[in-house]
């Protein structure tokens, strides 16, 4: 199911293309799960796309944004949005246009049921999250670097991949934040390390400290992460993803109580977000 211009449609829409986001990947976009037709952490959602078109230099309203979600969020009863926005058509060049006509569009999935929560493999990649470009810290069009790691992991035989940045300390996974348990100390990169301010990862170091964990958002080099007592990704589908595996260096961040005691609080905060019950929440 699509939004597009205001209105639902089943199927193709007409695309100029001119748009600066199919040819430039000049836009942004976000990811967030729906619930019973209601969008988890909407505001958070809204708030965070609005800002990174912004930093792009062009605007979208958060009304429409609100109203795209909110659109295609009822479309099952657990739903994968993701919601877009390019600067719109241009003239040809690498130069922004004085005025900008931005494109806004959500589109909408059955979110995969079982997903949540999942344990997942890590392999480390060559490739390197440049902390320098301000467009690390957001969800731009401009994903090949973590497609083709995605591609690299597969073949490896691993789930997911994990990024260093230029200084070759940990940054993120290619679809979420990294959190690494230290005793009661939980150690995720800071933004600046060329990190994305991911939904989730603003959850769980608010709910952190009601389970006894004090956290701590600074540069986490590599050697240090694999000495970890558990290690996890957060992002807004899978929620908390338990890692077992960093290349060969295993973990039992499965069976480690502190991250079931989060992944608990994770998913009672998506269930009131959404209006539903625990259970839902999968």
């Amino acid at each position: 199911m699509l939004w597009c211009d205001g209105r639902l449609v089943a199927g193709p829409v007409p695309f100029d293309l001119s748009d600066r986001g199919l040819l430039l990947g000049d836009g942004v976009f976000d990811t967030a799960l729906a619930l019973g037709g209601r969008v988890a952490f909407e505001e958070a959602h809204v708030a965070r796309l609005v800002a990174a078109a912004r930093t792009l230099g062009f605007a979208v309203a958060p009304e429409r944004v609100v109203e795209a979600m909110r659109a295609v969020a009822g479309t099952a009863p657990r739903t994968a949005i993701r919601t877009t926005v390019t600067r719109g058509p241009g003239p040809r060049g690498i130069a922004p246009p004085a005025e900008t006509k931005p494109l806004l569009f959500a589109s909408a999935a059955p979110a995969r049921s079982g997903l949540a929560f999942t344990p997942m493999r890590l392999h480390r990649t060559a490739i390197r999250r440049n902390e320098t470009s301000p467009t690390s810290r957001l969800k731009t069009l401009g994903y090949l670097d973590a497609v083709l790691a995605a591609r690299e992991a597969t073949a490896a035989g691993f789930d997911e991949t994990l990024f260093l940045n230029t200084g070759s300390r940990v940054a993120c996974a290619g679809i979420g934040n990294v959190f690494g348990m230290f005793g009661q100390r939980l150690v995720t990169p800071s933004l600046e390390e060329g990190v994305l301010p991911g939904i989730v990862r603003a959850q769980i170091c608010s709910v952190a400290p009601s389970v006894g964990l004090a956290v701590e958002e600074r540069p986490l080099p590599l050697d240090e992460l694999l000495g970890a007592d558990a290690v996890f990704l957060t992002n807004s589908l899978r929620l908390v993803s338990p890692v077992t595996a960093i290349g060969e260096h295993l973990f039992e961040s499965a069976e480690n109580p502190a991250v079931a005691q989060l992944s608990r609080a994770m998913r009672e905060a998506v269930a009131a977000s959404c209006g539903v019950g625990p259970e839902s929440v999968s």
